[in-house]
């Protein structure tokens, strides 16, 4: 068997929202990232700290990880905090919880081929507890309806169901980087009920390639986003719009652009990417040509720059102090909170427009303020 399950946890998201995508994805390579292989060594890095923290004998494999930084370390250690006060709450109602660590979860009762790899579970009589690190910073990712951690959770349940007397399972996102600890608890049964009545039919579409093309926010972890044809008949149908002076259009068509037109950008772009990689490898496009685009001058040795300047008498160095994130990897989080906490500040951010669905409060304009103000004389 591969290394990734065709109908895998990490991509349920796509696959149960656009079932014929995953049948797609096959004919693409998979190219990896230098932010899939940052995370993989967080991974790598809280997998060690867990088990030694536990007693388990584990090598240390911080020299070998490329991307290792103060950050990282803090983020691990954080992250084992966290799993041993799950473990020790655990223990408060049962003398003997299994920890499993990047364990492989099967969940191919209901997904064909189906697994994953889950990266703590604690089962124990009453709770059984899912934990899924993430490392990235540029998703926030919830807990609540995750199918991800509910087919893992549906693996889990498959080894340990019936040998523990469980009745609910607890789901946590550990995400430290975006400050975001996600959990969601649901009965057994409620899941077991999911899982017959939504996830297998689902899975069965996916795995035949059948079902509707759908797009939505998982398309933007898809491998064919760059020339799916679906995506591209919902985002022309937003380009139809001739976009006029904004009052020549009605509210409710600003109000629908604005939902969509993130995404239309995000396809353009990628449209653009695809065009380009197709003609670097050799690819004739009717009315379009490479050309060599601008470029900025360099110095070949920097270190002969700095000699010459410096032997006719000038500084050939800039002086600045660090950027606050380069920073706070050099000093680490608690020594850069120590020296220099009292000496950051956090502007108040530029006002953009999201949906009302976002987690971050409204901000109030001149216009709510002469509201308040007015209703105040009112009132008063």
């Amino acid at each position: 068997m591969g290394k990734h399950a065709l109908l895998s946890a990490s991509s349920s998201h796509r696959w149960l929202n656009c079932p014929p995508s995953a049948r797609l994805c096959e004919q693409y390579e998979d190219k990896g990232s230098s932010y899939a292989a940052e995370g993989t060594d967080a991974h790598t890095l809280g997998e060690y700290k867990l088990k030694t923290a536990l007693g388990i004998s584990a090598k240390d494999p911080t020299t070998r990880l490329a991307y290792y930084s103060e950050e990282m370390e803090e983020c691990a250690t954080g992250y084992v905090a966290y799993i041993i006060e799950l473990v020790e709450t655990a223990k408060q109602n049962c003398t003997d919880p299994v920890v499993l660590i990047e364990q492989r979860l099967d969940f191919s009762k209901y997904v064909e081929g189906g697994f994953g790899t889950g990266d703590c579970v604690i089962i124990a009589d009453g709770t059984l507890h899912i934990c899924d690190y993430k490392h990235g910073q540029g998703v926030l990712v919830e807990s609540e309806e995750n199918p991800q951690m509910k087919l893992y959770a549906l693996g889990a349940l498959e080894l340990f169901d019936g040998i523990y007397d469980i009745d609910t399972v607890s789901m946590t996102v550990y995400q430290p980087r975006r400050n975001n600890i996600s959990t969601h608890t649901v009965f057994k049964e409620s899941l077991y009920q999911w899982a017959d009545e939504v996830l297998k039919p689902i899975a069965e579409l996916a795995y035949d390639g059948e079902g509707e093309f759908q797009c939505g926010d998982w398309c933007q972890f898809c491998k064919a986003k760059q020339n799916c044809r679906k995506r591209a008949e919902q985002n022309l149908e937003l380009a139809k719009y001739e976009f006029k002076l904004p009052p020549l259009l009605e509210d409710d068509e600003i109000e629908s652009i604005l939902g969509r037109i993130d995404d239309l950008i995000s396809w353009a772009s990628d449209i653009k990417d695809y065009a380009l990689q197709a003609a670097l490898s050799g690819k004739d496009w009717n009315g379009w040509k490479l050309v060599e685009g601008r470029s900025n001058r360099r110095y070949t040795n920097e270190e002969a720059v700095a000699n010459n300047v410096s032997a006719a008498g000038y500084d050939p160095y800039e002086h600045k102090v660090m950027g606050i994130t380069a920073m706070e990897k050099v000093l680490g989080k608690a020594r850069f909170s120590e020296l220099l906490g009292s000496l950051v500040e956090k502007p108040q951010g530029k006002p953009t427009l999201v949906p009302e669905s976002d987690k971050r409060p409204a901000i109030h304009t001149a216009k709510h303020d002469f509201n308040d103000y007015k209703e105040e004389i009112s009132n008063g």
